[in-house]
């Protein structure tokens, strides 16, 4: 469908969250490379589908990355499933999928469907609490890179600091360690600078908090990964 391979940037819209259409407007239009909707919170099939709606009368690939069953729908390009590495429940990492796939496996088309290696990073974030996360060091975050390169084989390794910006050095010593494994950075990118910082690392950054803290500001990090 898509050539995955050529993207640098993602924006990344929270279906709970206020938007106007014309910012969403300006969002697909940027020359970004995707959109993902995904949030942590009071993600809900009517605020999915809504979202949906209103990216679809544009020609930018569109991702649901799954949070919660309830709010699986049809009409994406793609579905990304968040496999939560360092997660202290075995829960986070393959239940809730198994559950999923108990309940759809059979009308899933599985060349939409992406796993992810998520390594959460903030331990202030909603997410890293809801997920009962557990802060690694910087060479258990490099172990699990190699885990999903080489044990899971999965195609994307996502660093999320979810809220706060975070190590490029980090960022720089997981990107050595990875062939195949595409390399995702997200949190706490506010400015094209940082935009720039993390892209000339990792395969592709993920924009979203800027998003609605500072819009226009939003809209410059894409010329800076490109």
């Amino acid at each position: 469908m898509y050539n995955m391979d050529e993207w640098k940037h993602i924006f990344k819209l929270d279906p709970a969250k206020e938007i106007s259409g014309d910012m969403i407007d300006k969002l697909c239009e940027s020359g970004t490379d995707a959109i993902i909707v995904g949030g942590t919170d009071d993600v809900t099939l009517d605020g999915v589908l809504q979202l949906l709606s209103r990216i679809r009368r544009h020609a930018v690939p569109v991702i649901l990355e799954i949070s919660n069953i309830e709010s699986v729908t049809p009409g994406y390009d793609y579905y990304f499933v968040p496999m939560v590495l360092n997660s202290q429940e075995k829960k986070w990492l393959i239940d809730v999928q198994h559950e999923a796939i108990v309940e759809y496996g059979d009308v899933i088309n599985w060349d939409e469907m992406f796993a992810e290696g998520y390594c959460i990073m903030n331990p202030e974030s909603k997410v890293y609490q809801h997920a009962d996360c557990k802060l690694p060091t910087d060479e258990e975050a490099i172990a699990y890179a190699r885990m999903v390169e080489h044990l899971f084989m999965l195609p994307f390794f996502y660093l999320e600091y979810s809220g706060t910006y975070g190590d490029s050095a980090l960022v720089e010593a997981i990107q050595q360690e990875l062939q195949e494994t595409k390399l995702i950075y997200g949190g706490g990118i506010e400015t094209k600078e940082q935009a720039a910082e993390m892209s000339e690392f990792a395969d592709i950054i993920v924009v979203g908090n800027v998003i609605y803290d500072n819009p226009k500001e939003a809209l410059k990090t894409v010329n800076a990964t490109k």
